[in-house]
């Protein structure tokens, strides 16, 4: 049976349901009541789980292939969602769902299913445990906003299932496609505002069977082990990074790691003044890129994979750290990210052995991607071994070039065009002298002068990127939009470079009560600029923006701005505020 016809069955079928357990909950008050530590605002209904897990049972009676190495995946699933029922209406306690959850995965494990990581089975099979447990509590954790578990899983599946149609495993692929289409029929329902939640009943499902269908794929017709190591990680990357994310700032919050909180990777989205439907899509986006990503590892040689989940990687983890440092309010009290990433913040002498490493990763990998880039990924054996022979070196001299360059003297949060060209001369001059150096070593015979252009290019770029991510990560997740949901709505008069220092100040200082709308300024020529992503107009079409947008006030950036001018705003009953530098 073609994944298409499947899917489209168990998605008809997860709507009848999902719609016949909605009415149900309601009628029998099998509902979510509203607490401090979720999201929702109203009493919600709390049968979607048992939708989806029949409309998926119903699939796979009538689709499934006779396939016996998915029956006890079935059977921890099932398993798991009668626990997480059970959980929904009386509470079991997280040690006793801990302990469930090991027999279901101990379950699959015993049918002989395992992650082929290492060469030592016991050492598989630990792993395929700790795979299965920790999957199944990323979904539930995951299961945080309306729309956000059911739509990862259901681009989850669908990366599954083009990943065992390429392996060539048509019967396999059956499996995800019905999981998808159950899970996309009560999407419809919880897609926000929700109507209807999963449950743990149905957070525990799909995270069991995500994970454990992941196991089925065969991995003899992968090109490489780094495919098969990376692959089910990659596709499931957006649990796995919401779970790190909550596990670590929990912990080293000091609060435990079962406990409900508003700290999900999607509530830290919002607290940036992301809506709550666009913070969901951005997951989506993010989830469908890294998918992407496990397809691309199984074409790629490994030579260029090393180098691209490397960098994956480093904007994983400076996303983290981004949204980390995002204030959210906890429970009535500010939570301003965990502990030890503010004394990081806090010490200049960590901050900066922070930076160094940071910097030792940058340069190996940009010095790996020159290798890949000139030799076209397919990276020859002396030319490895060159690699490999002059990496340290090339590390010590770029350091030392960027030390001494006083590339470790500036502050990522302020840098600008001036801090970019000491790093770039700074950089010019490192691979300058490596390239002599090695050179030197070989004789001229061996290494490629292209290798060393293109470090000095990738370098520049890999360092630019990573002290501007945090700006760049800013712009890319919120825009210009002020994180305060009682910002006014403001125009600047004057788009001069007091409005610069002005726009600038407002942009990166939520406490401000204001959201600037647009620049208006007498000089016609900047018409229809933008400074900072705002837009700038002209003082004529000044009635007809305050009108548009709800304006009270006008800020003054110019001390040139004639009073008659500011009289007219005045007779137009607008409030004026100067911007006022102060040195005394």
């Amino acid at each position: 049976m073609a994944p298409t016809v499947v899917v489209l069955c168990t998605f008809t079928l997860g709507i009848l349901l999902t719609a016949l357990a909605r009415r149900t909950a309601y009628r029998f008050g099998f509902v979510a009541a509203p607490r401090k530590d979720r999201w929702h605002q109203k009493p919600t209904a709390l049968m979607g789980g048992a939708a989806i897990y029949t409309a998926f049972v119903a699939g796979y009676v009538i689709f499934m292939p006779n396939l016996r190495a998915t029956l006890p995946i079935l059977a921890g699933g099932t398993l798991l969602f009668v626990t997480g029922l059970i959980d929904d209406r009386f509470q079991i306690k997280p040690y006793a769902k801990l302990v469930l959850q090991l027999i279901a995965a101990a379950i699959v494990v015993y049918s002989g299913l395992h992650l082929p990581w290492v060469n030592y089975e016991w050492v598989n099979d630990f792993l395929t445990i700790f795979w299965l447990v920790g999957i199944t509590n990323a979904i539930n954790l995951l299961d945080n906003m309306d729309g956000l578990a059911g739509g990862i899983a259901v681009i989850s599946c669908a990366f599954l299932t083009l990943t065992f149609l390429l392996n060539g495993q048509s019967a396999e692929a059956v499996m995800p496609a019905l999981l998808a289409g159950a899970a996309l029929g009560f999407l419809v329902f919880n897609f926000s505002p929700a109507t209807i939640f999963m449950g743990d009943c149905g957070s525990m499902f799909l995270g069991f069977m995500l994970s454990g269908t992941a196991l089925l794929s065969n991995t003899a017709r992968f090109r490489s082990l780094t495919s098969v190591l990376l692959t089910p990680v990659l596709i499931l990357m957006i649990p796995i990074f919401d779970t790190c994310m909550v596990t670590i700032t929990r912990k080293l919050s000091g609060r435990p790691i079962s406990q409900g909180g508003r700290d999900h990777t999607s509530h830290r989205l919002v607290a940036l003044g992301v809506t709550e439907r666009r913070a969901v899509l951005m997951l989506y986006l993010f989830a469908t890129l890294s998918g992407s990503l496990a397809l691309l590892v199984r074409l790629l040689e490994t030579t260029v994979v090393l180098a691209l989940v490397p960098a994956f990687a480093l904007l994983v983890l400076g996303l983290g750290l981004y949204l980390g440092k995002v204030r959210i309010t906890e429970e009535a009290e500010p939570f301003e990210g965990p502990r030890i990433l503010n004394a990081v913040a806090e010490s200049p002498y960590k901050r900066r052995i922070v930076e160094v490493l940071l910097d030792v990763v940058l340069i190996t990998l940009a010095y790996y991607g020159a290798y890949v880039l000139r030799w076209d990924g397919q990276l020859p054996d002396e030319q490895l071994a060159i690699f490999m022979k002059t990496l340290p070196l090339v590390i010590i001299v770029q350091i030392v070039s960027l030390l001494a360059g006083g590339v470790y003297r500036g502050l990522w949060r302020y840098i600008g065009v001036a801090d970019l060209l000491v790093s770039a001369r700074a950089i010019l001059g490192g691979g300058a002298v490596s390239a002599i150096v090695v050179f030197a070593m070989y004789r001229l015979q061996g290494p490629s002068r292209a290798v060393f252009m293109l470090d000095i290019l990738l370098l520049a770029l890999l360092l630019s990127a990573s002290r501007l991510s945090f700006r760049l990560f800013r712009q890319w997740l919120v825009g210009n939009v002020v994180a305060r949901h009682d910002a006014k709505p403001v125009l600047i008069y004057g788009a001069g470079d007091g409005g610069e220092v002005l726009i600038r100040e407002l942009l990166n200082n939520a406490d401000h009560p204001y959201a600037p709308v647009g620049f208006i300024d007498d000089d016609a020529m900047k018409a229809g600029r933008l400074m900072h992503g705002v837009r700038i107009f002209s003082s004529h079409q000044l009635k007809d923006l305050i009108h548009a947008h709800g304006v009270s006030e006008v800020l003054i950036s110019s001390l040139k701005v004639p009073e008659s001018k500011l009289d007219h705003i005045r007779r137009m009953g607008i409030g004026l505020k100067k911007m006022s530098i102060r040195i005394e």
